[in-house]
């Protein structure tokens, strides 16, 4: 396996070595969206398919990555990254509204950045499965945080008194497993519905499971 090639250090055309860096990060990561996500897939994409479609040397990748599943696990890592400052965001901007409209909110910022880009559903859904344990580990750990929000916001609407008082560890491993589950058939056709339906299917089925007996 070859390792990374120590980049050049010092200033060129007015950037230092890290801003070029970056620069050919983002630039290898656009390019790996569009041939993982949209084009053969990362199964069929070799480093120097990446290469020519970033308009960069392999040198120039070496010295940013060592393997081509780098390049995945950092794109995968990326989305993830979007989706969660969305839903970040909708947490704030509902602080202190009741469940329903809450998890609205919520779950519309997570759908419409996951599914604003089919690119990104096949990197989410798709091209991460089967690939490594480590790519496998590296799904599952993100897919646990996901998880691990979902709980504490059970929790969080327990304490209002909006919620059953119960352990929500299942409910909320259970529910992303919809979410996931509901969006990966949605992108690749196989639900008939629009997204704002979609939305409005997860909210009910996380509700239901906060509901109080009686409530």
């Amino acid at each position: 396996m070859k390792g990374r090639v120590r980049q050049p250090t010092g200033r060129y055309a007015g950037k230092t070595a890290s801003e070029r860096g970056a620069e050919r990060r983002e630039r290898f990561l656009g390019a790996a969206l569009e041939l993982f996500g949209a084009g053969p897939g990362y199964r069929a994409t070799t480093v120097a398919a990446l290469c020519e479609a970033a308009g960069l040397s392999t040198r120039q990748f070496y010295e940013e990555f060592r393997t081509l599943e780098d390049v995945l696990a950092a794109l995968h890592l990326l989305v993830n990254d979007w989706a969660e400052a969305a839903v970040t965001e909708a947490l704030a901007g509902s602080a202190g509204q009741p469940a329903a409209e809450r998890y609205a909110a919520v779950f519309r910022a997570y759908a419409a950045s996951v599914t604003s880009d089919p690119r990104r559903i096949r990197i989410t859904f798709t091209e991460i499965v089967g690939i490594s344990p480590r790519m496998d580990e590296q799904r599952l750990s993100r897919r646990a945080r996901w998880i691990e929000l979902i709980r504490a916001e059970a929790e969080a609407a327990r304490a209002r008194g909006e919620a059953a008082d119960r352990d929500y560890s299942l409910a909320a491993a259970a529910f992303i497993g919809s979410v996931n589950g509901l969006l990966h058939d949605w992108a690749a056709g196989w639900v008939d519905a629009s997204l704002d339906e979609l939305v409005e299917e997860l909210v009910g089925l996380l509700l239901a499971s906060l509901r109080r007996p009686g409530g």
